[in-house]
């Protein structure tokens, strides 16, 4: 089922209540429009009235003569045929009932009758006399003027074509507007794309959504800032890299312009080719591990064996005798991540920390848990570097100018080493300590290993 925010309720909805709509309108403007079709209007019964009222006061005044002379007077102005009758049916004036009178007293409709038109013919009405009602009564053809439904065909033609238009119009200007408008933001940024604007991004009314096309536009804004991201590092480390490689590539246009030993030259050239070897291949490790997101291979990794293990390639590198290499971690501190990837951001920290710390100084690896993750730190004895350079030691290529001893390296292992944590889940983040710098690892607990 569409979760709760889902934009299937909002279009069920829209298009329910739209529905609702026109039924309500059908109906209420229906039955609205056949009561003005069947009855009359309040202006034509207090007409209708008045005429019984004159018609009662010319017989009360003046008897059958006057009834004569009103009858004549009103019949010239309205053009419509009538008569005055008595309680009996019987004529007050002195002329008697034509056959069309008399035939039509036979259903004689009240005001507040229906009333219709059967073809041409009007219908009749007959109107008490409004102070006496029994001493008579005007019969009288509707008059033309006051025959409801004059504009039936046009009210029918308002509620039928132009009501249910109008409303489907707002009904379109809310799909519009919920669908079609974000989806040209979406555009927009992509166009922005095509011409290398990578800082775009969509309004929030657009992320902020709760809907798919909400979750399509925060996913469009994180994919722009992966995008600008990893042009921006491409850009950072081709800088850096050809930055780099300009000063070996100097010695070594000096060295072969020199009059020197061969066996010197092979050397110098020897250390100058493994230098260029061992930055490019970093630098193109940490433009993959940028990359790369595909989900890496995750297993169970124990922490004091793979300690073991890169201590042993430690020391034969660095000639530090393995007391001074230490692990305070029990063989409980099992991890879940990729074992190359953990294996070379491990290898690359204690570099960092053997390259740093003096003759002499002791390296330590500690932790504990933290609920879910084991939280690991390594410690050095290298002095440590300003507040505010903890963070930048992280970015490629950054190597500190006095705030720690020790020398070598290009400033790449630090970055390799967050990279890969992070690709499985982990944190890396530094902080100074009374003795040196501690770099902090968090990576996720292994529940099913084998001890």
């Amino acid at each position: 089922m569409p979760g709760r925010h889902s934009l299937f309720w909002k279009l069920a909805f829209l298009l329910v209540g739209f529905c609702l709509l026109m039924v309500w309108l059908s109906w209420s403007w229906g039955r609205y429009m056949e009561e003005r079709n069947a009855y009359l209007v309040p202006y034509a019964q207090a007409t209708l009235s008045g005429y019984a009222a004159d018609a009662e006061h010319a017989w009360q005044q003046e008897g059958r003569g006057g009834v004569d002379r009103w009858l004549a007077q009103a019949r010239s102005g309205e053009h419509s045929d009538m008569t005055v009758v008595g309680g009996t049916l019987q004529p007050l004036g002195n002329t008697d009932l034509t056959p069309v009178q008399l035939r039509h007293l036979t259903f004689l409709r009240g005001l507040e009758w229906p009333v219709s038109r059967r073809g041409s013919q009007r219908p009749w009405l007959r109107i008490p006399f409004p102070e006496n009602p029994a001493a008579g009564s005007l019969v009288i053809e509707l008059p033309e003027r006051f025959v409801p439904g004059r504009y039936a065909v046009l009210w029918t033609c308002l509620i039928n074509g132009l009501m249910p238009a109008l409303f489907t119009l707002l009904l379109c200007v809310g799909l519009y507007r919920m669908l079609i408008v974000p989806l040209n933001h979406l555009r927009r940024q992509a166009n922005a794309w095509r011409v290398d604007q990578l800082g775009t991004r969509l309004s929030r009314v657009t992320t902020l959504r709760q809907d798919e096309l909400g979750e399509l536009g925060r996913a469009f804004d994180h994919m722009s800032e992966r995008l600008q991201g990893t042009v921006a590092l491409r850009q950072q480390l081709l800088r850096d890299l050809s930055h780099e490689l300009r000063t070996p590539l100097s010695r070594l246009r000096v060295a072969c312009d020199s009059e020197v030993d061969p066996d010197a030259l092979r050397q110098r050239l020897d250390r100058e080719i493994d230098g260029m070897q061992r930055l490019v291949q970093d630098t193109l490790q940490l433009a993959w591990l940028d990359a790369e997101r595909a989900p890496l291979a995750s297993e169970a990794i124990q922490i004091q064996a793979l300690w073991d293990m890169l201590v042993e390639n430690a020391c034969f590198e660095s000639h530090w005798p393995a007391t001074q290499l230490q692990c305070t971690v029990d063989a409980s501190c099992w991890v879940q991540g990729n074992l190359n990837h953990l294996a070379q951001a491990l290898e690359n920290i204690l570099r960092n920390a053997i390259r740093h710390s003096p003759t002499g100084g002791c390296i330590t690896l500690q932790g504990h848990r933290e609920g879910d993750n084991w939280h690991l730190w390594l410690e050095d004895e290298g002095g440590g570097v300003a507040e505010g350079d903890l963070e930048r030691i992280f970015d490629p290529f950054t190597r500190l100018e006095g705030s720690r001893p020790g020398h070598g390296g290009f400033g790449l292992g630090l970055s390799i080493a967050r990279n890969a944590l992070a690709g499985q889940g982990g944190m890396l983040w530094a902080q100074n300590t009374e003795r040196g710098l501690r770099l902090n690892m968090r990576l996720p607990m292994a529940y099913n290993h084998q001890v």
